[in-house]
């Protein structure tokens, strides 16, 4: 069963894609006709693509790997941000800093400073030093926060990133390819497809568009955190009798010289009345 149906996609404007003249010949299997002077995306692929994206994400979070979701552009960053915090995942909607994955070791100090700040706050360190320097450490926090505060818990490279409009977020898309990160991507008429490996060919400008989508891919994100639970608690309940019975053994008391002798006779005399029968 499909994550998304037609009439859901057309109700939220997902095949409006820009003008003719503004188009990627490259988007041209995607296309379904020119109405208007502007393409319209043709939404039967772009069903398919959903569901193809939405079946690889999910192996992602049961595998237990982060997806890191981009989209800065104003449409967009609020929904993203709220799909992202309610599966978990970190997410970019601010501004893409140049080498945050190439150069992962840097942004991570950058995240760990941030730490350090909070850290002085409960310290005592903060009344210790003067009135400025608290306003710039507090300044220097605040940036920080805006910029990074959505990967604070990213402790390695994403297994993916999920883009909304692979055109703006080209830095974001170019690292990610550099590095051999897999794309899922929110492609436009206007947009370039070659090298998005998960292509969903629909409006990025509409946040409705972006909506429907995106509730399609967590959905089944979440789907993926709710199997690996179920599969840890009963790779557990599995282990468990294992566990008991090594114990029962290892607390069996060793039998006595006494015990040891009484059941020799009752060997011997089981033995004797069998012969005289």
């Amino acid at each position: 069963m499909s994550r998304t149906n037609f009439d859901q996609l057309l109700e939220a404007g997902c095949h409006f894609g820009h003008l003719k003249r503004k188009w990627n010949p490259a988007m041209a299997p995607y296309i379904f006709m020119e109405r208007n002077d502007i393409h319209i995306i043709d939404l039967h692929k772009t069903v398919v693509k959903i569901d193809e994206a939405a079946a690889a994400l999910k192996s992602i979070a049961k595998s237990g790997r982060k997806v890191l979701f981009v989209a800065t552009k104003k449409q967009a960053k609020d929904v993203v941000a709220e799909r992202a915090k309610a599966v978990g995942m970190p997410y970019i909607t601010e501004r893409w800093a140049g080498g945050m994955l190439t150069n992962f070791p840097t942004i991570r100090k950058a995240v760990k400073k941030m730490t350090t700040i909070d850290k002085m706050t409960t310290d005592g360190t903060f009344d210790n030093i003067s009135k400025r320097e608290k306003l710039q450490i507090s300044r220097q926090r605040e940036k920080l926060e805006k910029n990074l505060g959505s990967i604070a818990d990213l402790t390695r490279l994403p297994s993916a990133i999920f883009v909304v409009d692979v055109m703006k977020e080209q830095i974001a898309v170019k690292e990610a390819q550099r590095l051999g990160i897999p794309v899922f991507g929110i492609v436009d008429t206007n947009s370039n497809p070659n090298g998005i490996d998960f292509i969903i060919p629909a409006n990025d400008d509409a946040t409705k568009s972006v909506d429907v989508i995106l509730t399609a891919l967590v959905e089944a994100i979440q789907e993926g955190l709710e199997e690996r639970k179920v599969e840890k608690v009963d790779a557990e309940a599995a282990e468990a009798p294992v566990v008991k019975e090594r114990k029962h053994r290892v607390s069996k008391r060793p039998r006595t010289q006494k015990e040891d002798d009484e059941a020799l006779n009752a060997n011997i005399l089981t033995k004797f009345v069998k012969e005289e029968e």
